[in-house]
């Protein structure tokens, strides 16, 4: 189903606003929103979906940091709606040359050899750089690195990614 880009800022409004107002009820306060999905990686590129989106947010909460894929349309959308953005990196998806993931329906697209994912974890936050599938080394920026918590062993990985990242001298901090 294809939506506009006014029927993105609703949605996108209506469920950050909800989520929010849980939030804030329990006693909590919203710190950043991450489009997810078909959403996140269509943002990655399309303009229009991306600036919807910034723009819901930027209405919404202008203190809210936006997470989007490094180098994404739905990062500059955010600094040009004046949003304080998350440049995000992935330590389990491989990278294609224009810096976009490899969609999920190729069998590539995701890095399930462990040791491979804490590899490219370690170069892109140490070097900003990924290698892409197509053996070329593109340069990112990463503000925040995604570990997908559905695997069966997401949390040994995330404790492993840590470990690894404060042998390296990597801390970890607030954005």
């Amino acid at each position: 189903m294809a939506l506009s880009p006014e029927e993105v800022y609703d949605i996108v409004l209506y469920q950050v606003g909800a989520l929010q107002a849980f939030v804030h009820a329990e006693g909590g306060r919203l710190s950043h929103v991450k489009p997810h999905g078909a959403l996140y990686n269509m943002a990655a590129r399309e303009m229009t979906l991306a600036a919807a989106i910034a723009g819901a947010i930027a209405a919404l909460d202008p203190s809210l940091v936006l997470y989007g894929l490094s180098g994404s349309r739905l990062i500059e959308a955010g600094g040009a709606a004046g949003l304080k953005t998350a440049s995000e990196v992935f330590a389990d998806r491989t990278y294609q040359q224009d810096g976009s993931l490899t969609p999920r329906g190729n069998r590539n697209a995701l890095i399930t050899d462990e040791n491979a994912a804490l590899r490219q974890a370690l170069e892109m936050v140490k070097y900003g750089s990924v290698r892409t599938v197509q053996g070329n080394r593109i340069q990112i920026q990463a503000d925040t690195l995604c570990i997908h918590g559905d695997g069966a062993h997401a949390l040994a990985f995330a404790k492993r990614i840590r470990q690894a990242f404060e042998q390296e001298g990597i801390t970890a901090s607030p954005l």
